[in-house]
């Protein structure tokens, strides 16, 4: 019986999911737990795929890692919590191409790539997904010169290092991104709320403007209306004059 599960690297707690599974056949939950959890240990802080291979009969189990999802490498290596909601307008890391080599070799075992070449393509493009930046440029510009035979050199020899000359540059170029996405970013948020002021203010000219229309037309001590005189009434008809009697 196969059980797979995605659990936090090296922390992997008791719940009723997987215990509604094993419990029934007798398995002891606490040893599947200490054999995930150091199987899984070099992966602390990411979500890790993980397959039980249980044998009802023995009760005995195997424990089949996996390499974690390519966006949870890239954010353990760069260090940041999550991807770009907005791409297009923040980024949020700058990786060297030797931190994509070192997560293409970690995920090519589990990929359908054939080489490391094509693996580091394919981790450049969730690099791209998530809104980072990879030797200071857009990934799709780095996939355009690995296709042209830039760093074949780095790839073919494996390399997965950084020269703290070269992180020192990128994360200058970085920082620099960064001090102006978020002065951009509090632009945009005065800009929307004086934008806020006005639509509130607008919506209040109306209202006060029928106010004073409405008090206006009240009469006053005073006003014009007070002084107009009272409508005459209308005159009563004169009396019929009756016609004289005849002389007989």
């Amino acid at each position: 019986m196969i059980i797979k599960l995605l659990i936090e690297g090296g922390d992997m707690k008791p719940g009723p999911a997987i215990a509604q599974q094993l419990g029934p056949m007798g398995i002891n939950m606490g040893k599947v737990i200490s054999d995930v959890n150091n199987s899984t240990k070099g992966f602390k802080g990411m979500k890790v795929p993980v397959e039980l291979d249980v044998d009802k009969k023995t009760k005995s189990f195997t424990v089949k890692v996996f390499s974690p999802p390519t966006a949870e490498l890239l954010k353990k290596e760069m260090n940041i919590e999550k991807g770009s909601a907005k791409i297009s307008e923040e980024k949020v890391g700058n990786a060297s191409i030797e931190d994509i080599i070192k997560i293409a070799k970690v995920k090519h075992q589990n990929m359908l790539e054939k080489d490391l070449k094509s693996a580091v393509k394919s981790i450049l493009g969730t690099a791209k997904a998530m809104g980072l930046f990879v030797e200071s440029t857009n990934p799709s510009e780095i996939i355009q010169e690995i296709n042209n035979g830039k760093f074949d050199k780095e790839i073919k020899n494996e390399v997965t290092e950084t020269t703290s000359e070269k992180r020192s540059k990128l994360d200058t170029f970085f920082k620099d991104i960064k001090k102006a996405q978020e002065m951009k970013a509090e632009q945009a948020k005065k800009a929307a709320e004086e934008a806020e002021k006005v639509k509130e203010a607008t919506a209040a000219t109306p209202a006060a403007a029928t106010a004073v229309k409405t008090e206006g037309a009240k009469p006053g001590a005073g006003s014009t209306a007070s002084k107009t005189p009272a409508a005459t009434p209308a005159a009563k008809p004169a009396a019929a004059v009756k016609p004289a009697a005849k002389k007989k």
